[in-house]
């Protein structure tokens, strides 16, 4: 790579595409002066956004680095800091960030940052990036190059952020990762949110007009009328629960979205178990978003049509506030089973596109070519 001259130090972004490189623009308009603000050198920064799929078939933090090196040799620059929303794994642990101070590498695994604040989290990863690659050399214990190590509230006592084993293998020579529940449940929190689960209710057009249909027309059945009032509380929540599993699992199998995998490693069931805890909490969602709406929907349509002189006439009793409630409640879990059955009418395709983030479908779309060949 380059020396800076004249004190400008050109740094790139390279961002897979969709959300990575979304961050990686809204980044890009504070960072040089942040950057010169903190150095404290009267260095000036250049920053510049590069969009590719640099994480492409792999998932392996050394190749990983090696096309990182190699594209910034192509590009002729100075710092290279890449992002991407894929879990990276490495020894049993969450990567966050691989630093290779000697080529002026960092490498950015976006979930590990949690699922919220995630914009101000990978500033302040980036940031304390690029400083530790700018600063004073220093040499580690066994004589290798080695920088300035990661500071600020990015790595501080209350966040389960710490530095991580670096291999032989491995290219980077500084390792941030997550271990624990804290930092377990934060690349988990940052899996979901990647997939943005609350897209699954418009995506699934047919399972959508499915439920809408079957709550409309079981909010004018008298028969209804009379088990919604019937029903305590506590059976209102079983059918409310029993309803959103059914269609957590009906999407889950129909479409395939259940990650398998053949290796025995402890390291790959982790990992198995982490994508398939992340595709329930994100269908989960989904399905508890798409029940709330029909709720909402289901009262203001019971509001519509239910008088007390006709629900007293059904029903011989008469018809409270709370009745409205009840039997949106009850018409809810009604048409979530509906719209279970509707989404059999969807392509795995549409499913897995509403369920899953453009990157993460193209991974398993790749994993599952893989296992093909």
């Amino acid at each position: 790579m380059r020396v800076s001259t004249q004190g400008v130090t050109v740094v790139v972004l390279l961002a897979d595409p969709y959300a990575p490189t979304e961050i990686a623009q809204r980044l890009a308009r504070t960072l040089p002066d942040r950057l010169a603000d903190k150095s404290g050198q009267a260095r000036r920064f250049d920053v510049e956004v590069v969009s590719e799929p640099f994480t492409a078939r792999t998932e392996d933090p050394p190749t990983l680095m090696q096309r990182i090196m190699d594209r910034g040799r192509e590009g002729n620059w100075d710092i290279v800091v890449a992002l991407t929303d894929l879990p990276l794994h490495s020894h049993g642990r969450e990567i966050v960030v691989d630093l290779s101070h000697e080529h002026g590498l960092a490498l950015v695994s976006l979930p590990p940052l949690g699922g919220f604040r995630l914009q101000t989290r990978a500033q302040q990863a980036v940031e304390e990036a690029v400083l530790s690659l700018t600063s004073p050399r220093a040499t580690g214990p066994e004589g290798a190059p080695g920088g300035q190590p990661l500071r600020g509230p990015f790595i501080g006592r209350l966040t389960p952020i710490h530095p991580g084993q670096v291999g032989a293998e491995d290219m980077a020579d500084l390792r941030y990762v997550v271990s624990g529940p804290r930092g377990y449940l934060r690349v988990l929190l940052g899996m979901v949110r990647a997939n943005r689960p609350w897209r699954l209710v418009p995506d699934l057009s047919k399972a959508l007009a499915a439920a809408l249909a079957t709550g409309a027309i079981a909010t004018l059945d008298s028969t209804i009328w009379s088990l919604a009032t019937s029903l305590g509380t506590p059976r209102l929540v079983i059918a409310m629960v029993g309803s959103v599993a059914l269609m957590i699992g009906w999407l889950i199998v129909d479409a395939n979205l259940w990650h398998r995998t053949d290796e025995v490693s402890p390291e790959a069931r982790k990992t198995a178990v982490l994508y398939n805890t992340s595709t329930v909490l994100t269908v989960g969602i989904g399905v508890l978003v798409c029940y709330a709406g029909l709720m909402v929907i289901n009262l203001v349509w019971a509001l519509f049509i239910l008088t007390d002189r006709v629900f007293t006439s059904a029903t011989q009793t008469p018809l409270h506030t709370t009745d409205y409630w009840t039997l949106a409640w009850f018409v809810a879990s009604v048409a979530t089973v509906g719209g279970a059955l509707g989404s059999g009418l969807e392509s795995d395709e549409a499913i897995r596109a509403a369920a899953y983030s453009k990157r993460e479908q193209e991974r398993r779309i790749l994993l599952q070519d893989g296992h093909g060949d």
